[in-house]
C-alpha cells in the first residue's frame, strides 16, 4: 500500500496545504500593513483574522461529514478555487470590508484542505508509518508559513498589496491544476474492514454523530485546542505586531516566525515515534507542551522593560514543538474511530485549536485599544501587549481542565470495551492500535 503512487499523491496534496497555509498566514505578516492601508483600530484589524478563523473552524465539522460522504479529492479542489478567489479580493480591496469577505473566502478553502490531506494518509498508507507520515504532513505544511514571511512579504514591501496578494493566489491556481491532475482518492473500500463509507448524506450526519460522541475524539479535539492555539495567534495576526512594538525590524520578525516551522521539522518526527512508542502517554506529551508554552509565556511577560531576545526565541521554540503537539489530536480521531468515519473525527478535532485561537486573537485586539487608551501609547506598544497577552491563560486553561475530563472518560471507555478481555488497559490501547493499523 505503500507504493511510490502513494507518495506522489500525498506530496501533491501536501503542496495543496502548503499553498493554503501561504494564504492564511499572509495576514500574519502583513497585519501592520493592513492597519495602515484600511486605517482601522486594533479591534477592527483582528475581525481580518477572526473573521476567516471561525468560517474555518465553523466548516471543519460540515467538512468532515462531507469527507465521509464524498472523499479528500473533490474538497480539495474546492477548496484550491476558494483561496485563489479570496486572495484575488483581498488584492484588489479598497477597504475593509471587501476584504474581509475575501478573508472569509480564504477561510472556507483553507478548511477543507488540511483535514483533506490527513484523510487520504490512511487511504494510501498503512502499518506504524502512520503516524509518521500525519506528522510529516503538518510539518510540511507549514513551508508556507515561511513562504509568506520571506518572499511574501518582500513582494509585499517592494512592490505592495495588490501584486503580493494577487501572486499569492495565482500560486493557489497552480495547486488548483496539480491536484485535479494527480490527486485521488485511495482505495477505502479495502481497508475499511466491515465498515463501510456512509452510502447516504443521512449516513454521514449518523457517522458524525457516533464520532463526536466518542471520548476518544473529544480528547483529540481538546489536545488541539491547547497545543496549536498559542502559535496560530502569534503566527497568523499578533506575532509581528508584537514583535514589531518590541523595536525588531519586518526582516527580524520574519525571522522569529521561520524558526517556528524549522523546530517543528525536528519535533514533528520526534513526536511521531514517542506516539506510536508510547501510545498511553501521547496526552502527557500534550501537557508538557503546554506546561512549556505557559512557562515561557510567564517568563516574558513578567520580564522588566522588553524582554531579551534569547527569551523571545525560547518562546517560539516552545511554538514550534507546540504545532505538532497539536497533530496528536489525530491520532487519537485515528485511534479511536473506524477509518468510515475519520473525516467527521477529524474535523471535530480539527475545531479545537482554532476554536481557542479565534477567540484569543478578537480579545486580544479588544484588550490592546483599551490598554492603548490607558496608557496613551501607541497600540503595539510592548506595555499594551503585556496585559493583552494575558487572555491566553484564561481560555487555554479551561482546555487543560476540559482536556484531563476528556482523557479520564476515554480511559474508562477503553477499559470497559477492551480491558477486561485482553488484560491491562495498556494491552487493550495497543490491541486496538494494531486493529487501526491494518485496517
Amino acid at each position: 500500500m505503500n507504493s511510490r503512487r502513494a507518495f506522489l499523491i500525498w506530496g501533491v496534496a501536501v503542496l495543496a496545504y502548503v499553498l493554503a497555509v501561504v494564504q492564511r498566514s499572509s495576514l500574519g505578516v502583513s497585519g501592520v500593513d493592513a492597519q495602515e492601508r484600511f486605517a482601522v483600530s486594533a479591534a477592527v484589524l483582528s475581525t481580518l483574522a477572526v473573521v476567516q478563523i471561525a468560517v474555518y473552524a465553523a466548516l471543519q465539522i460540515p467538512v468532515g461529514i462531507a469527507l465521509d460522504r464524498i472523499g479528500p479529492r473533490r474538497l480539495l479542489v474546492i477548496g484550491a478555487v476558494l483561496l485563489v478567489v479570496g486572495q484575488a479580493v483581498v488584492a484588489v480591496s479598497p477597504s475593509i470590508v471587501p476584504a474581509i469577505a475575501g478573508r472569509v473566502l480564504v477561510g472556507a478553502g483553507d478548511a477543507m484542505t488540511f483535514i483533506s490531506v490527513i484523510r487520504l494518509v490512511p487511504m494510501w498508507f498503512s502499518g506504524r508509518i502512520l503516524p509518521q507520515i500525519s506528522q510529516w504532513t503538518g510539518n510540511l505544511g507549514q513551508v508556507g508559513q515561511i513562504l509568506s514571511a520571506f518572499p511574501f512579504a518582500v513582494l509585499l514591501h517592494t512592490a505592495g498589496w495588490t501584486p503580493a496578494f494577487g501572486v499569492a493566489a495565482a500560486a493557489s491556481a497552480v495547486g488548483l491544476v496539480l491536484v485535479v491532475v494527480f490527486v485521488r482518492n485511495g482505495p477505502v473500500p479495502a481497508r475499511t474492514g466491515s465498515i463501510p463509507l456512509p452510502g447516504s448524506w443521512g449516513g454521514a450526519f449518523r457517522t458524525f454523530g457516533h464520532a463526536l460522541r466518542r471520548p476518544g475524539t473529544q480528547l483529540g479535539f481538546w489536545s488541539h485546542y491547547v497545543t496549536q492555539s498559542s502559535g496560530t495567534v502569534f503566527s497568523l495576526l499578533w506575532g509581528v505586531p508584537m514583535l514589531r512594538g518590541l523595536g525588531y525590524t519586518p526582516g527580524e520578525a520574519a525571522g522569529f516566525l521561520t524558526v517556528i516551522v524549522l523546530v517543528g521539522f525536528v519535533a514533528g518526527p520526534a513526536l511521531g515515534v514517542l506516539c506510536a512508542r508510547f501510545p498511553m502517554r501521547r496526552s502527557n506529551l500534550v501537557l508538557g507542551a503546554v506546561v512549556l508554552l505557559a512557562v515561557v509565556w510567564t517568563a516574558i511577560l513578567l520580564w522588566p522593560g522588553h524582554p531579551p531576545t534569547w527569551l523571545l526565541v525560547l518562546l517560539v521554540v516552545a511554538m514550534g514543538i507546540g504545532g505538532p503537539g497539536s497533530l496528536i489530536g489525530f491520532d487519537f480521531a485515528r485511534t479511536f474511530n473506524p477509518v468510515g468515519s475519520l473525516g467527521s473525527a477529524n474535523g471535530i478535532v480539527n475545531v479545537g485549536g482554532f476554536l481557542a485561537a479565534f477567540v484569543m486573537m478578537y480579545l486580544i485586539g479588544l484588550v490592546l485599544d483599551v490598554a492603548a487608551g490607558v496608557t496613551g501609547e501607541t497600540v503595539f506598544a510592548w506595555d499594551n501587549f503585556r496585559v493583552a497577552l494575558t487572555v491566553q491563560y484564561l481560555v487555554v486553561g479551561f482546555g487543560v481542565a476540559m482536556l484531563l475530563h476528556a482523557r479520564r472518560r476515554t480511559r474508562r471507555q477503553l477499559h470497559a470495551e477492551e480491558g477486561i478481555r485482553v488484560g491491562p488497559l495498556w494491552v487493550a490501547l495497543v490491541a486496538r492500535l494494531r486493529k487501526r493499523s491494518v485496517q
